[in-house]
């Protein structure tokens, strides 16, 4: 039996602005546990109000991805903060029209242009991107990852002509 199976997980670099606003939240949040020691039920409730914006902050602001490849099925999980796992995408190699680099004019012929985006990359200066054009009924969808070499040696497996260089 022939069965593909491939895994990676990429970290989505963090935002400059995100690493400011979690020191900001956490300085807010200090003096708010300071000011609920010091006044009533007010303190209180801005204490638990800032710590939870602090939580969900922190918690989105770190993102993973984790690529997933089995039996012709490439799906796409959103980790948060390493505790939360959510289902990005998922797609069949029956719908994927191509995997191309994501600057290869290739991509032009399959109209890439005018379709609908879906980032999931790790958005890194020097990261091989990759694209892959899926059409489902009318709409066309450009899904951008970054697949390892055991991931693309399965994509070439199952589909040769569907992945270019």
């Amino acid at each position: 039996m022939n069965e593909s199976y491939a895994e990676c997980l990429v970290r989505r670099r963090i935002p400059f602005y995100a690493n400011i606003l979690v020191i900001i939240m956490g300085v807010v949040t200090a003096v708010c546990v300071l000011l609920a020691f010091t006044t009533n039920i007010i303190g209180i409730v801005l204490m638990f109000a800032s710590g939870f914006c602090f939580y969900l902050l922190n918690r989105n602001s770190r993102v993973e991805f984790e690529y997933l490849y089995v039996e012709k099925i490439l799906s796409i999980d959103k980790i948060l903060g390493k505790s939360k796992r959510k289902k990005a995408w998922e797609g069949k190699m029956e719908d994927i029209q191509v995997i191309a680099p994501a600057d290869s004019h290739a991509l032009n012929d399959y109209g890439a242009s005018n379709a609908k985006t879906l980032d999931f990359s790790s958005q890194l200066p020097g990261a091989k991107v990759y694209a892959a054009i899926v059409r489902s009924g009318s709409e066309t969808v450009k899904v951008l990852f970054e697949p390892d070499d055991k991931m693309l040696q399965c994509f070439r497996q199952t589909a040769p002509r569907k992945v270019l260089q």
